[in-house]
């Protein structure tokens, strides 16, 4: 299908327009060159799952497959990048997780990556596009339509987390704090004894779910 990417009933082609790969500008490293997945893996894998593949310049899957790590880990970062998800599609980016468990959402915070207007997850603020999935909310209104590009940045530093969506800031919390940890016990994440606790780990792109997803200008930038 090399060209298009179907996203729900219409064909979309998308735009190559990818970071060049390595070291950026103010420190910015890609994660993504337009051509390559060479930065990334599967989750407890040494190769990337069958259902990913380089189309037009995304890093992109057509339906349920594996989840996809990066090789490298980090702790303190700022990420960013470009998604477009299919009509009814369900995703997200995962941050500081580990290869403890069988699932990385098990050690792993969530931004949640979703079509707002008919995912079965956006009936709850909780897991809803850019959530902080389970534990924090996001506002209404600051999601793009399924089919259309949308602008995250996830910022990681010590305890501090924020979350932003197409240069609105959605939410931002503290890890391990005495609010994070009442809403985590109160959460599905309640018996994962590992949940958040890691200071260094990879990111990580979900990809278990059915639907389109594609991503690009994938960068980060480490920060002291």
């Amino acid at each position: 299908m090399a060209g298009s990417v179907l996203l729900g009933a219409a064909t979309v082609t998308l735009a190559t327009r990818a970071d060049a790969q390595g070291a950026q500008p103010d420190g910015w490293k890609s994660l993504f060159d337009g051509k390559s997945m060479d930065a990334w893996r599967g989750y407890k894998g040494a190769a990337l799952p069958a259902g990913w593949h380089v189309m037009d310049g995304t890093m992109a899957k057509m339906g349920a497959t594996g989840d996809i790590v990066t090789k490298e880990q980090f702790a303190n970062f700022e990420l960013e990048l470009e998604w477009k998800i299919a009509e009814g599609g369900n995703s997200g980016i995962l941050y500081r997780g580990a290869e403890t468990e069988k699932y990385i959402w098990l050690t792993a915070p969530e931004y949640q990556l979703l079509d707002d207007a008919k995912a079965p997850d956006s009936r709850n603020r909780l897991t809803s596009a850019g959530a902080a999935y389970a534990i924090y909310p996001s506002p209404a209104g600051v999601v793009k339509p399924a089919g259309e590009w949308n602008r995250t940045r996830i910022v990681v530093n010590g305890a501090h987390v924020e979350h932003w969506l197409n240069g609105t800031k959605l939410l931002e919390y503290e890890l391990w704090s005495p609010d994070w940890e009442a809403r985590v016990k109160a959460s599905k994440f309640a018996t994962a004894g590992g949940y958040g606790r890691q200071k260094t780990g990879h990111i990580a792109i979900q990809g278990d779910h059915d639907g389109a997803l594609a991503l690009r200008n994938v960068r980060i930038r480490v920060l002291p």
